[in-house]
């Protein structure tokens, strides 16, 4: 080979490693953008990314939907979700696994935790099985509250598939038929019926998917409860004994339960909206809340924006969550999120920066 062609086949070479270096094959241009470490968030609620906190081996504790996560009074973090294996997952704050249990609740849901003068309980919705469980911190069942026909407060045909419980400050429990009649349903903290309210519709003191239910115990002196509707992008208020007070319309959010620590309210919120209104799948992000029901962060989605007081529509920001169905507050303020229909991920902390 000549010198003559040696160099051109140089130049050519050169060229072809010039181009593959300015254009970037398809599959690197549309790769999935690493989120891992990005800071998400707005204003003075910024948060680290650690996606891979609650990683376990997925042959010993698999997870399916990663539904809900609550705080005992040890600073242990409690998860339920509906993978029968192990229904209950409790980690410590470095995402270490401290104890499973938990093989009866196929579709595990609500979990609210119960501080009774310093002994703590759980309560676990499961809308698959219709019941909802009242537990001690090891599974041990304690209560179960059954099909609300067997009281006479349902038809048989009726729907019940309880997504939520909360606990008032004398101890009613509450429960959110989210996913079946869209009621909220008083017991008293023996398990024995009192009323409801709300039911399915689009009035104000009604619920299109009564998703969350939790007190609000913000003005101590006037404790109030919020209940999600979460196709109605809204909060919903009502008095303890369930009068209609107000809605929190939170447009663009489809909010997933109530979560007070503090001052704030968080939220995840499971599906987002598009531009043009339509639910968007595996979309979502988290939203917080200040004490005056204002609208500060919106960590993975858009800046929260009001115009003449009215908060503008809220959508998905980054990819990097897919339907938000819960968060947890610890003690620095950092959040665990936990996801469903999420390619069973197992929750992710986003740390306070």
């Amino acid at each position: 080979m000549s010198e003559q062609h040696t160099r051109r086949d140089f130049a050519k070479i050169t060229a072809v490693a010039a181009a593959a270096l300015t254009f970037k094959p398809f599959y690197i241009l549309h790769a999935k953008p690493k989120v891992d470490g990005e800071v998400i968030g707005h204003g003075t609620h910024k948060y680290k990314v650690h996606q891979g906190w609650g990683n376990l081996d997925a042959s010993k504790f698999p997870v399916n939907n990663c539904h809900e996560m609550v705080q005992d009074s040890k600073g242990r973090l409690i998860m339920v979700g509906d993978e029968v294996k192990n229904n209950i997952l409790i980690y410590d704050r470095s995402g270490k696994l401290l104890e499973s249990w938990g093989h009866e609740f196929p579709g595990g849901h609500g979990l609210t935790l119960w501080n009774a003068n310093g002994e703590e309980f759980l309560f676990i919705c499961d809308p698959n099985l219709g019941k909802v469980f009242k537990t001690d911190l090891k599974g041990k069942i304690l209560l179960t509250i059954e099909h609300p026909s067997k009281v006479g407060a349902y038809q048989e045909k009726d729907a019940f598939k309880p997504t939520e419980t909360a606990i008032g400050p004398d101890g009613t429990i509450y429960v959110a038929d989210g996913y079946g009649s869209q009621w909220i349903l008083r017991y008293t903290p023996k398990g024995e019926y009192i009323d409801k309210f709300g039911g399915n519709g689009d009035g104000d003191a009604q619920f299109s998917t009564a998703h969350g239910v939790q007190v609000d115990y913000r003005d101590k002196a006037n404790p109030t409860l919020l209940v999600t509707s979460r196709v109605h992008n809204s909060f919903k208020r009502f008095t303890l004994d369930g009068k209609y007070l107000s809605t929190l319309f939170l447009p663009g959010a489809f909010v997933c339960r109530p979560v007070f620590d503090g001052d704030n309210l968080y939220a995840g919120v499971c599906w987002s909206r598009l531009r043009y209104l339509n639910q968007t799948p595996n979309s979502g992000f988290v939203t917080i809340l200040d004490k005056n029901n204002k609208v500060i962060s919106n960590p993975g989605g858009t800046k929260p924006e009001y115009k003449n007081g009215e908060l503008q529509l809220m959508v998905q920001d980054k990819p990097i969550f897919k339907h938000c169905h819960d968060v947890c507050i610890d003690g620095d303020k950092n959040i665990y999120v936990c996801q469903w229909n999420a390619s069973k991920v197992y929750p992710t902390k986003l740390e306070r920066v």
